[in-house]
Formats: C-alpha cells, structure tokens, sequence
C-alpha cells in the first residue's frame, strides 16, 4: 500500500511539481467571465473557455496593482476601450499554485492588438451577418420629414449631452416649435443596449398617441471608450427593422459603430444632431420662401400677360364688333329695299288679285241676282196663278165655315156659310147637306 500524504504535503507536491515541469509563462486566449478592481489597484478577474453557451474551461487570475496600472493604460490607448467582463483577451500569464487557494494564472501582460482584432472579427461579423439579413439599409428605406416636428429621444437627463442638444433644439433664434419627448436609458457599460431596446419598445407602444416623426439616439456625455453596446447585433437590428427614421449623435467622431451604419443618419455629436434637425427646418423655409417669391413672380407675370391678352382680346371685340355692325347694318339696308320691292311688287300683285277677284265677284254676283230676279218673277207668276183672287176674277168662288175652309172642317146644318167671289161676299145657313148622292137634313 502506498504510504499515505498530508494534504499540505500533497499540496507541496502539486506546487512543487507544476514549478519543474511549466514554463515560466505562457500566451493563453480566454474570455474575462467577472472582473474586478479593488481599491488597492490589484485586478481580480475569472478567464473562461466556452464551447457554445457552456462553460468548457474556468481559471481565477490577477494583475497585480503596478502590472495592471502599465497594462490598462495601454490596453485603453490602443483598443479605445477599458478591460472589461465579456472581453476576449490573448494574455501572458504564469502558473502559480497556493497550498491553500490553489490554483491561479498571474498576468503579466496583456496584447491589445489581439483583443482590437478580436473586437473587429465579431464586429465584421455582426455586420456581415446584419447584410445577409437585408437589415444595414433597411432604416434608410424610412422618408425622414424635412420638418420633424415631433422627436423621440433616447437619452439620460442628467447628461451634458442632452442638455446640449435641447438647449440648441428648443432655444433655436427661429422660434420654431419642436416638440421632443425624452425616453431614458443607459448609453454606456453592459446593459446600456438593452435598456436602448427598452426605450425603442416604449416608443413603439405611445406610436397610437404620439405620432413620431424620428428617433434621435444622443449619448448623454461620458467616456468615448465604452462604444461596444452600440456594436450590439440586437440592438443594431432592433434599429435596422425600426418603424420610424432613427438619427443617431453618440458624440464620437473617431469611431463609427454598428447602430451608426444601419442608422438612418448619423451625426457626431448631439449639438450637430440638433443643428441637423434645426437645417431641415431652416431649408423648409427657404424652400417655401423661394416658393412664394416663385409664385409671386409667376403670379404677376401672369397677371401681365392676361392684362396684355384682355386688353388685345377687347381691340378684338371692338373692331369685330364694328365690322359685325357695320355688316348687319348693309345687311338690313339690303333687306330693307328688298323688302320694299318686294311689299311694292306684292302690292301690285294684290291690288290685281282685288281687282280681278272683285270684277269675279260683281259678274258672279250680277249672274246669281239676274237668276234670282228672273225665279222670283217665275215665283210671282206662280203665286199668281194660285192667287185667290185670281180664281174669283175668273167666276170661281170660295166658300168658309168659321173662317176655315169648307174642306178643311166638318159642316153642320145651321152653320154659317161665306162664300167669296170677285168683289162680293155671300153668307148663307146650311139647312142641308148632300155627300155622295145622299141628303143630310
């Protein structure tokens, strides 16, 4: 059985045994999991290895407070940035082994240009992944108003930044009137893009009340090294496939981030967003001043030439007018004496008919009354054949019973009987009447 060892003495042997066989130092590729400074200088950080989303290798490490000093200035100047947790980092370390804390790495320096090509490996890729996507110009695609008179900000209150771009915004020697609502969130450090992807929700659910022209994306102030959220693949596409033109003023002009690029626009600083905004409305003005003085133009050549085209119009009028006249008064002149040849000559023409039909009327009517005379002296023979008197002139007489007719009325004996003959009237009494052969008495 092998002789059994103290933990103090296997401890020892692991210490002793890593101090033979490891080389003084090593470069090793890890990722920063935490990382911590206190506030003696030292450096405190855990290195991980993952495989996907796992957690494949994990190892304590420190920088000791002189080393880091010398190792975070120069990271900083080259990379633009502080060390920090999620940073991938190509670091020279050496194993140490404590008999009581165990095992850790020692940093001895760190290679900024690996962790600066590193960052610019995963920022190619997220914009290389944003392209296939169709995402980079897909903000642009939005009609920015060239007067947005309703603005969304993403921004802290508390900062330099916005205060500037308000002051310039809303105190502008126009006097124009622009309404800005601000929607906090965090610009810097690790949750700044989800707390800009909070703001942009926000925004979105006051879209049915307030009608948004933009959004104006401003970094409220603080360092220029912390610009990695802005490289952020969620929040670059959360402002790619954003409903409303986003205007981004980081206040950075060495760098352009991500959100930069698939901006709608991207400004430097939030005073050279707010003079941006402010050109729109400054162009607008000109635009609709240099309109008016178009229009006025226009407006009185217009009028010139209407002037010029009635007055020309009316000498046109008037002399067709006279001309018209003037041939409606020839015309009436000649209908004139037309009509009075042809009323003479339809005179004459009537006066012959008159005649004419008068000699027709007179022979006619000379004819009809000789016809006449000569049937009335036919008519007067006639009544004077049945003349009474003519009869009784002849020896014929007439005799009445009552004033009738003996003919014409029945006779009795006793009744009284007038005969008429030529010059005289006998009255006699019927003392009897014979008809036929036969006496009544």
């Amino acid at each position: 059985m092998q002789q059994a060892l103290s933990l103090l003495d296997l401890n020892q042997l692991i210490r002793s045994t890593l101090d033979e066989h490891l080389h003084p130092s090593y470069w090793v590729v890890a990722e920063i999991g935490e990382f911590k400074q206190v506030a003696q200088g030292h450096a405190y950080l855990d290195l991980v290895e993952k495989k996907g989303s796992q957690i494949a290798a994990k190892i304590r490490a420190n920088i000791w407070q002189y080393t880091y000093r010398v190792i975070a200035g120069r990271f900083s100047a080259v990379t633009g940035q502080n060390l920090k947790a999620g940073m991938k980092i190509l670091a020279q370390v050496n194993v140490t082994f404590h008999e009581v804390y165990g095992i850790s790495l020692n940093i001895k320096d760190i290679d900024p240009n690996y962790t600066l090509g590193e960052r610019a490996r995963i920022r190619q890729e997220v914009i290389e992944r944003l392209t296939r996507e169709g995402l980079m110009d897909l903000n642009k695609r939005f009609p920015l108003p060239l007067v947005p008179q309703k603005i969304a900000i993403i921004s802290s209150a508390s900062a330099a930044g916005y205060g500037d771009f308000m002051d310039q915004l809303l105190k502008n020697r126009q006097g124009y009137q622009i309404h800005a609502q601000l929607f906090q969130a965090t610009l810097q450090g690790a949750d700044a893009a989800a707390t800009i992807i909070r703001a942009l929700d926000q925004i979105d659910l006051l879209s049915g009340k307030e009608s948004f022209d933009a959004v104006v994306l401003i970094r409220g102030g603080g360092s220029q090294l912390d610009l990695d959220c802005f490289d952020d693949y969620g929040l670059a596409a959360t402002i790619a496939k954003y409903p409303l033109p986003v205007i981004t003023g980081i206040g950075h002009e060495r760098d352009e981030t991500i959100v930069d690029l698939v901006a709608h626009t991207r400004l430097k600083t939030p005073t050279a967003t707010a003079e941006f905004i402010l050109s729109g409305f400054r162009d607008f003005e000109e635009q609709l001043n240099t309109a008016l003085k178009t229009l006025e133009r226009a407006t009185s050549q217009k009028l010139l030439m209407e002037d010029r085209r009635l007055r020309d119009m009316l000498t046109t009028i008037k002399t067709l007018a006279d001309f018209s006249i003037q041939r409606q008064k020839e015309n009436l002149n000649y209908k004139t004496n037309q009509l009075k040849s042809l009323s003479s000559n339809l005179l004459k023409m009537d006066l012959v008919k008159i005649n004419n039909l008068e000699m027709g009327i007179r022979r006619s009517w000379k004819s009809r009354v000789d016809s006449e005379d000569r049937k009335l002296e036919n008519l007067e023979r006639d009544l004077q054949k049945l003349d009474p008197n003519t009869f009784l002139a002849k020896g014929y007489t007439r005799s009445e019973v009552n004033g009738i007719p003996i003919n014409k009325t029945e006779v009795q004996i006793g009744d009284t009987l007038v005969t008429f003959a030529k010059n005289i009237s006998l009255k006699s009494i019927i003392q009897n009447i014979e008809t036929n052969g036969n006496t009544k008495l």
